[in-house]
């Protein structure tokens, strides 16, 4: 395998927080130097059921995660796993929940949190934050820049050709201060500002990025229901590969598929949803 992509998922951002406050990143889009779609979410969106089908490509109602009370080992087919077979070498910076669905469950706080296994058959290079602890008073996550220098630090490293990241900083924020407020338009000028000078230099490195969400929040700061602000947010992308017009709808069940195709990665037949990103 020799190309290579890197996954960045900005947890629980409406699709009206991004145009609005992620200058940077819409900028890139006016230039022509990303591509920008509206993409929805599967149901329940809750962040675990959509971890789960961000990677498997199927249905809450498939792979069984209900919810983020009920965390296993995931059984179908991930980009983990076909990536690696396919030859590819894998990386995670993310909530402990992606190792627990995609390589061991229960976690283990000493063993999972960090750990590189090069014969791995799902991720070789982890790198975890579990939120333990996490509530109103304490949100439990780590500095984004901090996250975002890792990723870059395991791709240079080991070379990976897939490595995805993973913050809840967003989705804790809309979850405390709700989406009316100084604090979260405040969060996502930081994040914007924090991810910006990251992106090019993944791009001199070789990677294709995309940057989205999981998932929505709506006015209250909340998520998991069947509603346009709960479900929709933005995705971006930088690549060479030309997708579908800017007006065309993506479902998350796509983003699976189109990752393998960007890749050269046989896509499995649990993935049934068209790549809208061609090989």
């Amino acid at each position: 395998m020799d190309r290579k992509l890197l996954l960045i998922i900005l947890d629980g951002v409406p699709l009206r927080n991004w145009a609005r406050l992620f200058g940077n990143l819409e900028g890139w889009v006016a230039n022509g130097t990303a591509q920008k779609w509206t993409m929805t979410s599967v149901l329940p969106s809750i962040s675990a059921s959509c971890y789960a089908s961000i990677h498997t490509g199927v249905t809450p109602q498939e792979h069984g995660c209900t919810g983020n009370g009920n965390v296993f080992r995931i059984t179908q087919p991930d980009l983990f796993s076909e990536i690696r077979k396919a030859g590819g070498t894998t990386g995670a910076v993310t909530h402990s929940f992606w190792s627990e669905f995609f390589n061991r469950h229960p976690f283990d706080y000493v063993r999972d949190i960090e750990y590189d296994e090069p014969e791995s058959n799902t991720i070789n290079h982890g790198r975890f934050h579990s939120m333990t602890g996490y509530g109103q008073a304490n949100q439990m996550t780590p500095s984004d820049l901090d996250l975002f220098a890792t990723l870059t630090n395991l791709a240079g490293r080991f070379d990976l050709n897939y490595g995805i990241l993973h913050t809840c900083t967003l989705d804790s924020m809309g979850h405390r201060f709700q989406h009316e407020s100084h604090e979260m338009d405040h969060a996502c000028f930081v994040m914007d500002e924090m991810l910006a000078p990251f992106i090019p230099r993944w791009r001199d490195m070789g990677y294709e990025v995309i940057v989205t969400a999981d998932h929505g929040q709506d006015a209250r700061g909340h998520h998991g229901g069947n509603n346009p602000l709960q479900q929709e947010f933005a995705l971006y992308y930088f690549g060479d590969a030309q997708g579908p017009d800017a007006q065309t709808p993506l479902h998350q069940l796509q983003l699976a598929p189109s990752i393998l195709n960007r890749l050269g990665a046989p896509i499995p037949a649990s993935m049934k949803a068209d790549p809208f990103l061609p090989a």
